[in-house]
């Protein structure tokens, strides 16, 4: 064990009671078939009730999965938001309102893991649920891990009611969370999550009123939970490479890839993802052009992202672009330092691009080894930099410059080939992802939806368009979050086609030229989960086909669309220690922090929907902002064009910028992006608006009162609602005749 996972283990140990260590509550470890009753002095002992209304907060506000710290050696602790009862009881509610909504039909679910602590535990204990419940649960060959696109993927394509998958994405390593996953493969939305929360809801009455609520777990051998199904697909391998081949990875760009006589290099962060990509590459045969690091499985991450900090073990998360400041107050890529690329990059020339992955595989950074010569011209392109050592540097492009580059490649690959006028084409993106996409698309000819941030936002106006084309509409539109009315074309020769759905959080999908059939003959136009394979062979297919590096290259896309937006920012103001061992303290930090982020969210979502509801005007709202930020004569207001509500928080736009302040939908933080054309400007912007108090002074409440204010959130949950559903699917989903 490494010094700094010994110093995590240390502290859980030090701050779990004995009492906690020695009542495992029900035997997880048992792999015999057993009852857990649920009883009233259980519920009351563990205080089950406060747990499950944390979990129920969590689930309305959830952008991916209801995540949440657990304690890494004693997974049944219910001081903690994730523990091995919360599993049981969601599993078990998912199930029955699953068996309720389709009575009397064969029910099959996949249930997957990435690599993090207590995976394979939870795991066990919702597969043998599962099957107690007659719902047959299949399971990775020998319970191997797998990616969350890959089981999002199977959902869709072997049209299964469903799946569970474990993980916290590129979280914490103390981190975990279940991501719920529908028949369509997309993350559950709200309401998809309150029925099952519901239904939990339920089982705790019961059990409070009646004394007791018997659960049943087959055993891990039951026949149920199918290994043998996965082994004879090979573990979803080979329809995925048939799905890609349709898709993002052309004969041409494997070509490309082929006939590159450099190395890439893939860094598998956490291990999980080598164990489903390696076998991809070596079917699509280009294996060959990629060396690897971090291949071994390791839920610790290798250390990367760990620290000390005032003596105590620290962890900043597995996202490359943190941006920290060292005792000089210089500011500093924490993450990236982590990786180690000086040493582990040292052996390789030049222009070497690394694509980095998280552990559930979703995920890509892209950065690129550069001559230190030309450090200024890098930084002026607007791409971050870090120091590695012989005169290099090493270019950390952000997912929206990394994007707008693969895009880009991958329009003129279908203009090449003469597929991209056969159909009107769109992107789907996130508000808070970057406005070069937009300006990108609009010199393209292509139509551009923004959504909320989350994947399942993205996926739900992809169903809304397949739900038309279906429907037999002779024009298709949607309308996005900022309430535009989007013509996506006619319906005629197929209909529209996505090119692009992404985020700039580093998820992203290629929309497919082809319909994609389900094996029971659903269609779809993409996947509903982002993949960084699909990224990763776009990327490779980029970097093969460049003579000049990334950074000039992107430069060469922005002159070449005319792109004024060229900088992005983004600002995340944490509110507490997210490593603090103690749980209790933990758990006073987050409500503290909580109450600090949804202040500083309040004030900025009440003057939205103020506007949205007529109750001011937008020269009302300017004139608050303007005496609020009287003192900071960077910012001006002048140039204001709206405020609005985008469903999850609060975007402003200039007619030279946009800022957007949200609350982080899984944790006590605040994220403040800005996009334009003049970097410091933009992060003098995000990062005063984003560390704002909240407070109301007297110009705010000569307009919104504090009532208004508090009651602003319950007003926006339902504008949400009110988009969410607005051309929803309601493609009744009919159980197939297996036979796969």
């Amino acid at each position: 064990m490494e010094q700094l996972e010994k110093l995590l283990v240390e502290g859980v140990e030090k701050n779990t009671p004995d009492s906690i260590k020695n009542d495992k509550v029900f035997d997880y470890t048992n792999k015999d078939k057993f009852t857990f009753t649920l009883t009233k002095d259980l519920v009351e002992k563990l205080d089950l009730k406060k747990w499950f209304a944390g979990y129920k907060k969590e689930a309305m506000v959830s952008t991916a999965g209801i995540r949440g710290p657990q304690n890494i050696l004693y997974p049944h602790d219910t001081r903690f938001p994730i523990n091995t009862i919360g599993i049981t009881l969601a599993t078990l509610a998912k199930a029955l309102v699953v068996k309720e909504k389709y009575p009397n039909n064969e029910l099959i679910k996949l249930a997957g893991s990435e690599v993090r602590y207590n995976s394979k535990t939870y795991l066990d204990i919702i597969a043998r649920i599962q099957a107690a419940l007659g719902i047959k649960t299949l399971v990775p060959t020998k319970r191997q891990t797998i990616p969350i696109w890959l089981a999002s993927f199977l959902a869709f394509k072997l049209d299964l009611v469903g799946a569970e998958y474990i993980t916290s994405s590129h979280g914490i390593s103390v981190k975990n969370a279940t991501k719920d996953l529908n028949n369509q493969g997309s993350q559950f939305l709200p309401n998809e999550s309150l029925e099952f929360v519901g239904k939990m809801e339920e089982i705790l009455n019961t059990a409070t009123q009646k004394g007791e609520y018997k659960i049943e777990f087959v055993a891990s051998t039951d026949s149920l939970i199918d290994e043998k199904t996965m082994e004879r697909l090979n573990n979803g391998v080979d329809l995925y490479v048939e799905y890609l081949k349709s898709n993002v990875a052309s004969e041409n760009i494997l070509n490309k890839i082929k006939k590159f006589d450099k190395k890439i290099v893939i860094d598998a962060v956490g291990g999980a993802a080598y164990n489903t990509l390696s076998k991809i590459l070596q079917k699509l045969e280009i294996s060959n052009t990629f060396d690897w690091l971090n291949i071994e499985e390791d839920p610790f991450f290798h250390s990367i992202g760990k620290d000390v900090k005032n003596g105590a073990f620290y962890d900043w998360s597995l996202d490359i672009t943190v941006v920290s400041k060292n005792k000089e107050g210089k500011p500093y890529f924490p993450v990236i330092n982590s990786l180690k690329y000086d040493e582990k990059l040292a052996k390789y020339p030049i222009g070497t691009v690394c694509l980095v992955t998280d552990p559930d595989h979703d995920r890509l950074s892209v950065v690129q080894v550069e001559d230190a010569k030309n450090k200024d011209a890098v930084i002026k392109a607007g791409v971050d930099v870090a120091d590695l050592n012989d005169g290099r540097i090493l270019c950390i492009f952000s997912a929206n410059q990394a994007f707008l580059m693969i895009m880009d490649f991958w329009a003129k690959q279908l203009k090449e080939s003469g597929e991209f006028d056969k159909h009107t084409r769109f992107i789907v993106k996130t508000t808070a992802s970057s406005k070069s996409w937009d300006e990108w698309a609009k010199a393209n000819g292509i139509k551009v939806v923004n959504t909320p941030v989350g994947f399942k936002e993205i996926a739900n106006v992809i169903k809304k368009v397949e739900f038309q084309l279906e429907g037999g509409a002779k024009e298709i539109e949607v309308e996005d979050i900022f309430k535009n009315k989007i013509s996506l074309g006619s319906a005629s020769n197929g209909g529209p086609r996505m090119i692009f759905g992404g985020e700039e959080s580093g998820g992203m999908i290629i929309g497919s030229n082809d319909v994609i059939k389900s094996l029971g003959g659903r269609m779809a136009l993409a996947m509903r989960e982002k993949s960084a394979t699909e990224a990763i062979i776009a990327a490779s297919g980029l970097v093969a086909s460049l003579n000049v590096p990334l950074w000039k290259h992107l430069e060469n896309v922005y002159d070449e669309n005319k792109i004024k937006a060229r900088f992005d920012v983004r600002d995340d103001i944490a509110y507490y220690n997210e490593s603090e061992p103690d749980i209790e303290k933990l758990k006073a930090a987050k409500l503290s922090g909580e109450a600090l982020r949804t202040k500083n969210d309040l004030f900025y979502l009440a003057l939205a929907v103020g506007i949205e509801e007529g109750k001011i005007t937008l020269e009302n709202a300017k004139e608050i902002l303007k005496d609020t930020f009287k003192d900071n004569s960077k910012l001006d207001f002048s140039n204001l064009l709206a405020v609005k509500f985008v469903g999850d928080g609060t975007y402003l736009d200039f007619d030279d910028k946009f800022i957007e302040i949200r609350p982080s939908g899984t944790d006590a933080k605040t994220k403040a992006y800005a996009g334009g054309s003049d970097k410091a400007l933009l992060s003098e912007w995000s990062k005063v608006l984003g560390n704002y108090s909240g407070d109301l002074n007297e110009t705010y409440t000569k307009y919104l009162s504090e009532d208004y204010v508090e009651d602003a959130k319950e007003k926006s949950l339902k504008l949400y609602d009110t988009y969410a559903n607005n051309g929803i699917d309601t493609r009744e989903f009919k159980i197939p005749e297996y036979r796969f």
